[in-house]
């Protein structure tokens, strides 16, 4: 399908479903059904089966038609995570059921990976998932959930045979937050906001009908949703969007702060966000073709190296003004906002960006092994069954 093509399809729902009149969640459903949510997915499944690179395209046209959008920072974890690996490993029944309540955002996922003893080492993971019938039990603690106080879904990774090695005894499946036996606590952050939260499993019935991909099979898939959530975290689509907008825009409303060395030091993160930006969005239009790679994990790391140094930098131009914190009021926001706020609250919120989503240390890990094929590092307990292995 050409361009052309494309913007004739959009043309002709738009002639038939005027923004302006429609019923906001009808008109994402229509959009859904006509393929024009994820161009790049299958037909059936809010797609098109066209190249990635002509979603901005499409985007852009509904945007001047004055459409709705999804609102997709309230729900980055389904759209980035969970979505593109139901697509993968799910069957044909999850896809029709989940795929497209996700994308209309009538139903917000999150993640319930990470444990207080099982992190960065995510295969160390001690949720217990038994079989019982044509349904699992669930018992175990999550930690670090973004979103999961909104939450209707999320994404759970649980150990099911003890007597396999770590990264062999898992299973991953698909939870209904609202289910008895769920028990969500805020975590307080160092901003002093609660995006986090703990996440208690009692007794928690879900059916096998909710698994994705085979039992045994958690950390293949679990793997699939790490590579797309590593290309998602901080993805800016224009030049000068996000961080590096941001400090942009603050230099030049500041001229008698500048210096040649804040300049230099500005110039140098600019190229790297560009950089970074433009591998962003060929790493994307992999994810869409079901090619997730380790490659995404340098985008990650990346990400929170740049954010890192530019929440400084910004700090450093503002002088005394940069020590202000407008408010530190304990709130339960919707969505993640990587730039929201002050520039006291971006240059604290940024130090979660290099534990979030796979810590640097475990990242640069797998660049090295798995990217650039160096040596991997020891590891006595890789085929210790887990239940054997010290907690």
């Amino acid at each position: 399908m050409t361009i052309d093509e494309l913007r004739g399809r959009v043309a002709d729902f738009l002639a038939t479903h005027d923004p302006r009149s429609t019923d906001r969640l009808e008109f994402l459903r229509a959009r859904y059904d006509a393929g024009l949510a994820w161009v790049a997915f299958p037909e059936g499944h809010g797609g098109l089966g066209v190249p990635q690179a002509l979603q901005a395209e499409v985007d852009r046209l509904f945007v001047e038609a004055g459409a709705p959008d999804n609102n997709p920072s309230a729900n980055g974890i389904g759209l980035g995570m969970a979505a593109p690996t139901i697509l993968a490993f799910g069957t044909d029944a999850q896809k029709a059921r989940f795929l497209k309540p996700l994308w209309t955002g009538e139903e917000i996922w999150c993640q319930l990976f990470s444990e207080p003893g099982a992190g960065s080492d995510l295969a160390g993971v001690a949720t217990r998932a038994v079989r019982d019938g044509d349904a699992w039990v669930v018992n175990g603690q999550k930690v670090w959930t973004s979103g999961a106080h909104n939450a209707k879904y999320a994404i759970l990774v649980a150990r099911t045979d003890p007597d396999q090695p770590k990264h062999s005894g898992l299973t991953y499946f698909l939870c209904d937050m609202t289910d008895p036996g769920i028990e969500v606590r805020p975590l307080r952050q160092i901003t002093g906001e609660a995006e986090f939260n703990e996440v208690f499993l009692t007794d928690v019935r879900i059916p096998d009908s909710h698994r994705l991909g085979e039992e045994g099979q958690g950390w293949k898939v679990a793997n699939a949703t790490l590579n797309n959530e590593r290309v998602s975290i901080g993805k800016t689509a224009l030049r000068e969007s996000g961080m590096i907008g941001v400090v942009a825009r603050t230099w030049r409303a500041q001229p008698e702060r500048r210096t040649p060395e804040l300049h230099d030091r500005l110039l140098r993160l600019w190229v790297d966000a560009e950089a970074a930006r433009i591998t962003g969005q060929r790493l994307r239009q992999k994810l869409a073709q079901g090619q997730p790679g380790p490659e995404g994990s340098a985008m990650k790391l990346a990400f929170a190296t740049i954010a890192q140094q530019l929440s400084g930098l910004e700090l450093e131009l503002l002088g005394e003004d940069g020590l202000r914190y407008s408010d530190w009021t304990m709130v339960r926001p919707e969505s993640v906002d990587f730039t929201g706020r002050d520039a006291g609250y971006r240059y604290l919120r940024a130090k979660g960006n290099s534990i979030e989503g796979g810590t640097s240390e475990i990242l640069r890990n797998i660049i090295a092994e798995r990217v650039l094929g160096l040596p991997a590092e020891p590891r006595l307990d890789k085929d210790v069954p887990w239940k054997e292995l010290q907690k």
